[in-house]
């Protein structure tokens, strides 16, 4: 036991499978969460309560900073090199709101310790000067007296593309609409307009103020020596006394009515923006101190608007208002829940008839009630996904972290919002008393709730230039008042600046990196179970592995057997077996059906080059998972959805086709790198060719003209979708995926058997695509302010075979 830390409580948490111990360190008041169990992905974390008073993105920016060399580690980017001799399986940092995160995860112990010792000199000790700023934040970049100024620094142009971005920027605009004169109200990634007032003094005092372990809360999560963690705390914290830190957060002064707000953005060089506006509805919740409210408002808001049956989402894409969903849906990461939806693609006209729209489906639904199979399926999602805890590759400690962070940074007990046994069970003994539990919750924070927003956020083709002319035009003001010496200091700078960036870390700084021995690394590589075998003509890969009563079901159907024009129907007509309804039901009917009984399905085309050659492998996978007592259910569904699915509700199809595109057009901007990498992959033809038409800008094309065609050439359009169940559905072109113990496989294994006989078997004709792979150099306009840009060239035609060398090699330029 540390004579350090305070054990304040110990808590055994089944839901975690792992014991919790909340301590306090004695010198300095630091906090420290102590998660112990079985898993092997150790996470160790260090947070700050960091509560900025502007939006200069001085938070954000010492996020970068801190990152960038440290007392011990004096080289320029430790972060990077750390890669190179790691095993980590995260490491990154957040910043927030409200906190800043400086979260790592590794399964070898050694490397975690290494990973802790230099995230911890970085928060506390790091070598942040001027030029820190100036590369991280921002600086006036000058090469030549002559030339005019410029902005330059990494946050900076971060900051401008994340505001170039509509989504983004109606994201941060519904907070700061709830949060007047509060710090949620501020932006704590920084306002491009704002970000050049930082200075250098400003974001020293930020570090000195709010990086003090009196301020910190640290984390450690897996099957590491929980002891070892507070001894390893024990030396960070030696050197601190306690501090008072005024970062708390406080509740938003409440709303005696609603408010009205209005705001542009940047729509670029689009011609038509009649159908380009934004609507949406925004409600301030209770905070999260209250475990049974905090599950409640998930649940309702997955009720109304997180699937096609949900019937506020329902309404408003029914209503033909508008293409999509907008708005933040229920935001519970901070203090208090923001819930907020409605329309994008709408028409400025349409605001009234949207918002009228809202509210009498809201009160409709208080007055006829909900859907008791809607909510069953609500409830059965929400708890499914809690228990399986599966968060891919992101580590679960971090996950776990982040949802202990949200009671635990404002003084509240960690454990409330992990440990969901005894809220859901409260909950359901609530609606079992009261049927109307969840009407009168919608009557009670969002009918009757006066602190909300109603948002109107409008395209506008000159909000782009009208800032960059302020931003010339500040500029030319800065510039104007510099003398020659001041110029000639600026130019310095720049240099200065550029020549510290391109120069290599020196011997000694390296060598004080911590890297990995070769007997640090365990000498057998893990490997998965893996048994195949036929059923009929299908192979099925069986892996016996524990998956806490859940089986995992993929299905792999060759999209060889499609000709090539409708390759880039792919994803949509993978929505369309889940989201049209079947011969026997309504696809509201079925999307409660799947809610009910598993634990979701969905679809999606996957694109790869079979090893050792340069044939492409192409399939639409369906993924299901359901419990082992549901697991026939699962089939049942899966079942009719392939062989049943009815595909003639036009009006349906034109949303589901008008949400894609919406979708697509909406990440655009801010993963502009994605489709940048996709569109040149294309041009080697081959995997990266089929994956540009089936999720790039190809495929934007392709449901742009998909949109027009349901309107004007229906039947062609119903017949390719019949065509293309008809060529895909076939048990001789399948290949299955099944995850599950043995013992619970051998129940489940005869009823999967019986699955693939009842799809149909056919002679299967694979087709080599009509690939027409481009050459050319070429450009794409997005409505952004920045660029991305990508080179690309075909190591196979250089001579290259797979060997795995040019995995080390990526890693190491990488790096």
């Amino acid at each position: 036991m540390s004579k350090s830390f305070n054990l304040i409580e110990e808590k055994n948490i089944p839901e975690l499978n792992a014991t919790a111990k909340l301590y306090v360190h004695k010198r300095t008041g630091a906090r420290l969460l102590s998660v112990i169990n079985d898993d092997e992905n150790k996470v160790f974390a260090i947070n700050f309560r960091t509560t900025p008073k502007d939006s200069t993105g001085v938070a954000h920016i010492l996020e970068h900073s801190v990152l960038g060399g440290s007392q011990k580690y004096p080289v320029k980017e430790p972060f990077v090199e750390l890669l190179k001799g790691s095993l980590a399986t995260f490491v990154n940092a957040f910043t927030y709101p409200d906190k800043t995160c400086y979260p790592v995860a590794s399964q070898n112990l050694q490397d975690f310790y290494n990973l802790i010792d230099v995230y911890m000199d970085a928060v506390l000790h790091p070598l942040i000067t001027e030029q820190t700023l100036m590369q991280e934040g921002w600086h006036y970049e000058l090469d030549d007296p002559a030339n005019p100024l410029t902005y330059k620094g990494v946050v900076f142009n971060e900051m401008k593309g994340a505001y170039s971005s509509p989504d983004s920027l109606l994201a941060r605009t519904i907070q700061h609409s709830l949060f007047l004169k509060h710090v949620y109200g501020i932006d704590s990634g920084g306002d491009p307009r704002n970000i050049p007032n930082l200075t250098y003094e400003a974001f020293k005092n930020f570090h000195e103020t709010y990086y003090h372990p009196s301020n910190s809360f640290i984390f450690f999560y897996g099957n590491d020596d929980p002891d070892k963690r507070l001894k390893l705390m024990e030396g960070y914290l030696a050197e601190y006394k306690k501090l008072k830190v005024k970062s708390q957060v406080p509740l938003a002064k409440p709303f005696k009515k609603p408010k009205k707000v209005q705001y542009s953005y940047d729509a670029g060089q689009e011609k038509d923006i009649k159908k380009k506006h934004y609507f949406t509805v925004n409600w301030l919740l209770p905070d999260t101190s209250d475990p049974v409210t905090d599950f409640s408002l998930s649940i309702l808001a997955h009720i109304l608007i997180s699937t096609p049956a949900s019937p506020l989402k329902k309404a408003l894409l029914d209503s033909g208002l508008g293409e999509d969903l907008a708005g933040l849906g229920l935001e519970n990461e901070l203090r208090q829940h923001i819930f907020s939806t409605g329309l994008k693609g709408t028409r400025a006209s349409d605001a009234k008839k949207i918002e009228k729209l809202i509210f009498d489906t809201l009160g409709t639904l208080v007055r006829d009630g909900i859907d008791p199979d809607m909510t069953a399926a609500a409830i059965n999602t929400i708890e499914f996904r809690l228990r399986e805890n599966n968060t891919g590759s992101f580590p679960r400690g971090i996950s776990v972290m982040l949802r202990a962070l949200v009671t635990w940074l404002h003084e509240d007990d960690p454990f409330k919002l992990l440990a969901f046994e005894a809220p859901l069970t409260e909950i359901k003994s609530r609606l079992a008393t009261d049927p109307r539990y969840f009407e009168k919750l919608i009557q009670t924070h969002l009918l009757d709730n006066p602190h909300r927003t109603t948002l109107r956020f409008k395209p506008d083709p000159e909000v782009g230039r009208q800032f960059e002319e302020e931003e010339k035009s500040r500029l030319a003001a800065v510039r104007e008042g510099m003398s020659k010496e001041d110029l000639k200091a600026c130019v310095e700078n720049t240099k200065q600046l550029k020549e510290l960036q391109e120069a290599p870390n020196s011997p000694e700084a390296l060598a004080t990196m911590p890297f990995l021995k070769l007997s640090d690394l365990e000498k057998e590589n893990k490997t998965i179970p893996i048994e195949v075998m036929q059923v009929q003509d299908t192979p099925v890969l069986y892996h016996d592995l524990f998956t806490n009563g859940i089986v995992y079901l993929d299905l792999g159907f060759d999209l060889h057997t499609l000709p090539t024009d409708l390759i880039q129907l792919t994803e949509i007509f993978a929505r369309t077996l889940l989201e049209m309804g079947t011969d026997k039901e309504d696809y509201v009917k079925l999307s409660q059906r799947i809610g009910k009984y598993t634990g979701g399905i969905h679809g999606n085309g996957v694109s790869t080059t079979a090893h050792g050659s340069r044939e492409n492998i192409s399939k639409l996978f369906l993924h299901g998972k359901a419990t082992v007592g549901q697991a026939t259910e699962l089939l049942n569904i899966l079942k009719d959805i392939l062989l049943s699915t009815k595909f003639d509700n036009r009006e349906r199809l034109k949303q589901i086709v008008l949400e894609e595109k919406s979708g697509l057009e909406s990440s655009l901007v801010p993963s502009g790198h994605a489709y940048a990498n996709r569109r040149i992959r294309a041009q080697f033809g081959g995997a990266g060719w089929v994956n540009e038409q089936m999720g790039g800008i190809n495929y934007l094309f392709a449901l742009r003209k998909l949109a027009s065609d349901i309107d004007k050439k229906w039947d062609s359009v119903l017949q390719k979708l019949e065509t293309m169940r008809d060529l895909l559905i076939n048990s001789k072109s399948l290949i299955c995926n099944v995850t599950l113990d043995a013992e619970n496989w051998k129940n489940f294994k005869p009823h999967f058997e019986n699955f693939i006989f009842a799809i149909p078997e056919k002679d299967v004709q694979l087709s080599t695509f009509d690939l027409q792979p481009s050459t050319m150099k070429e450009g794409l306009t997005i409505p952004a302010q920045v660029n991305y840009v990508a080179k690309a060239a075909n190591l196979y035609d250089l001579g290259y075979e797979l060997d795995g060398s040019s995995h080390v090699i990526t890693n190491y330029l990488r790096t």
